[in-house]
């Protein structure tokens, strides 16, 4: 029973010391608003998606307007990512830091070109900027009815199940 108590005391440290982790790195490839390639101080690319966020996917509106912001923002500098997990695809959800202070996440949620993913995230910063781009009707928000990407993922995987 004590061995296993302390296995799991272990185990608890090593997941909080991998999963605050903090890299830093260059911003090599840009795959969408939310997700993109960085080059680490020891050569290894990985995979990193912001957390907390959701940006359009790739055949909605607003979409290519996110990827642009995102890599006009990132792309070929440095950046520090804040590692909270790693997903099932191996990415690692991350807080973006740029140009010193900025937070990615907050940029593309402040411009428009995000949602606050409250089924992961109760960052109340986030909600009060989704709120006020709301009612500015920026980016996204110039829609009278946006959807949201994870709204938009499940209605494409209705259809397809409705094809087959």
């Amino acid at each position: 029973m004590i061995k296993h108590i302390i296995l799991f005391v272990v185990f608890q440290c090593f997941c909080a010391i991998v999963f605050s982790q903090s890299l830093t790195g260059k911003v090599v490839g840009i795959m969408d608003g939310d997700s993109f390639k960085l080059l680490t101080l020891d050569s290894t690319v990985v995979r990193v998606r912001l957390a907390n966020i959701d940006c359009p996917e790739k055949k909605q509106p607003f979409s290519a307007k996110a990827t642009q912001f995102t890599a006009d923002a990132i792309f070929g500098k440095m950046v520090t990512i804040n590692i909270q997990k790693t997903d099932r695809y191996r990415r690692y959800i991350s807080n973006v830091i740029y140009n010193d202070s900025l937070s990615l996440c907050h940029e593309l949620v402040k411009n428009g070109l995000a949602w606050h993913y409250v089924k992961y995230s109760k960052d109340k910063i986030l909600q009060e900027m989704e709120d006020k781009a709301k009612a500015a009707k920026v980016g996204l928000w110039q829609d009278p009815q946006p959807i949201a990407p994870w709204e938009w993922r499940s209605s494409k995987k209705k259809k397809k199940v409705k094809s087959e």
